[in-house]
């Protein structure tokens, strides 16, 4: 398929991949880690977009797959991630994927009691002399303890990760530790704070410094995790955010740790646009005009949350200036609204709209509700390349039996 020179000529509704985009969040992070460790690992959060164009650069460009059940595991082994570049997380691993992801040298962070007993079924080593399995474990962060100052509410706990308040921590390490040819390699912390602070991530690594030197582990790797802001202006950069990682953990001695860090939001957000085309529009009162577009308010906020986009309008046709315009989607949703105008041009059928920032978590969680999943467009140089499709009703009714 030729390329299409010009985003006016791409069909809508699309979402649009900016490799540049891509690659500047990519190695913007692995730059800013290496400039304080010798060895870090960026890895590509499948769950905030499985979009397999966007998870084969991201792997090209040296990111690993950072995955959260067995699905996202065999989408990255069909995405060309070897196992040695898997990241394993979560609490929906299949017991056959697990067992070949620790038996083929990923990186296996355990999250659930079912995952111990699992361990116990990996072969036998043969010798004294051969290399153990390893892996890793995640240790449960209740913000409230650990950074009171970054919790939202009394009591911001956490259902993930084994605590050390209990003896559910404690015991984990204990089972693995007589396990003759199982090695406990690493610690997890994942917890995501809505303050994305350095203060947040300085004391959440402090806590884990803490509890290695408690139970004395000689550990290869700290994942971090993720939740990192990306390059937004007036916010903390990866540098920052490296620089901080890098003065706790040599406070501690601990310098020499892989530090893994699982950015979502911070890679994908910005590299992928929106564009929509005005349908219809209608005047409904004295001063107010509704523009309907082919786009939805699911594929930009599948929340329904926001309370404002980055957009901008693509008009086709000089218009009068009007008093109110209020967006909206193409759904029958009262509610599909996405921002109003305020004393600008009247929309007309054929002008667009382009969102930028919307490639974390809205691809994953859009329902396919009214119109199916919409066409990707790669953009890589000025040009624009489609690497998905969009879903018609054959596609959609492909794995039913009727």
């Amino acid at each position: 398929m030729e390329p299409i020179k010009d985003m006016k000529d791409l069909q809508t509704p699309c979402f649009i991949l900016d490799k540049e985009e891509l690659e500047k969040s990519v190695k913007g992070y692995q730059d800013a880690l290496k400039s304080n460790f010798k060895r870090s690992i960026v890895g590509y959060s499948v769950k905030t977009n499985s979009v397999p164009a966007c998870m084969k650069l991201a792997g090209e460009m040296g990111a690993y797959a950072e995955v959260v059940s067995h699905d996202e595991w065999e989408l990255a082994r069909l995405c060309g991630f070897d196992r040695q570049h898997i990241v394993y997380n979560g609490p929906m691993k299949s017991k056959e994927t697990f067992l070949d992801a620790v038996e083929h040298g990923a990186i296996v962070n355990i999250e659930t009691k079912r995952e111990l007993e699992w361990l116990k079924e990996l072969d036998a080593q043969v010798s004294d002399d051969a290399p153990k399995y390893k892996v890793g474990i995640r240790l449960n962060i209740n913000i409230s303890h650990v950074s009171p100052e970054d919790a939202d509410g009394d009591n911001d706990n956490s259902r993930f990760g084994f605590s050390d308040e209990t003896n559910e921590f404690a015991d984990a390490v204990a089972l693995i530790a007589k396990m003759p040819n199982v090695e406990l390699a690493g610690l997890h912390i994942h917890r995501t704070a809505h303050s994305r602070s350095i203060r947040f991530y300085k004391q959440s690594i402090a806590f884990a410094c803490k509890t290695i030197e408690k139970y004395g582990l000689k550990l290869d790797y700290l994942d971090v995790g993720g939740g990192y802001f990306g390059i937004f202006p007036n916010k903390p950069t990866y540098q920052e955010y490296s620089d901080a990682f890098c003065e706790v953990l040599t406070s501690h001695g601990l310098q020499d740790l892989c530090v893994i860090v699982e950015p979502g939001n911070a890679l994908v957000a910005s590299c992928f646009a929106f564009l929509s085309e005005v349908i219809d529009v209608k005047h409904v009162e004295e001063k107010l005009w509704f523009a309907t577009t082919d786009g939805s308010r699911n594929d930009l906020d599948p929340f329904f949350k926001k309370s404002g986009y980055l957009s901008e309008v693509l008009y086709a046709h000089e218009t009068p200036v009007v008093k109110e315009q209020i967006v909206s989607g193409c759904t029958c949703l009262e509610y599909d609204r996405m921002f109003t105008l305020t004393d600008k041009p009247l929309l007309s059928v054929g002008d667009r709209i382009y969102y930028r920032n919307v490639g974390a978590y809205t691809m994953c969680l859009s329902p396919m509700f009214i119109r199916y999943i919409p066409n990707i467009y790669l953009k890589n140089k000025g040009d624009y390349t489609l690497v998905r499709e969009k879903w018609t009703a054959k596609e959609h009714a492909m794995k039913n039996i009727f």
